[in-house]
């Protein structure tokens, strides 16, 4: 009889590699959200930020900072998945894109935003931001695909 139960797909040596980026790469918001909430006046000024700036993300509404909460901490429990070949990345690294594109429409779109959070670094930043968690998604869903996620 021939055994017809499926071979797990090995773990490639680049999915340790990427998941450790991602990993990386992702506690990174992490901090900077956990900072802005347990000590924003102090955090925000070690980062630079003026008094408009510090202003602005205190009045942050409470609908926002939750889909902030979903884009960062959805990306670290994506890496964290993805690390443990858990298929349920995918949806994590969904729901932070989730989070990112409802946090940075609504910063587009508002008017009361200081001029200088749209300065020409913070756009090439926001780029950088998109275009890892994007490829986080693309590459966890591709790995899926291929069975290395169960």
């Amino acid at each position: 009889m021939e055994n017809l139960q499926a071979t797990p797909a090995r773990t490639p040596a680049h999915l340790w590699a990427i998941g450790v980026i991602s990993l990386l790469w992702n506690s990174f918001g992490c901090v900077d959200y956990t900072m802005s909430k347990l000590d924003p006046l102090g955090y925000m000024k070690s980062v630079g930020m003026g008094e408009a700036e510090i202003a602005y993300m205190q009045a942050m509404p409470a609908w926002l900072s939750a889909f902030w909460a979903l884009g960062v901490w959805g990306s670290l429990a994506g890496s964290v998945l993805l690390l443990l070949r858990s298929r349920h990345a995918v949806t994590a690294f969904a729901v932070s894109l989730l989070g990112l594109a409802v946090s940075q429409i609504s910063h587009f779109l508002d008017s009361t935003m200081p001029a200088s959070m749209n300065s020409g670094a913070m756009m090439a930043m926001n780029l950088v931001i998109w275009g890892s968690l994007v490829f986080f998604l693309w590459y966890a869903s591709r790995m899926k695909a291929v069975g290395v996620l169960r």
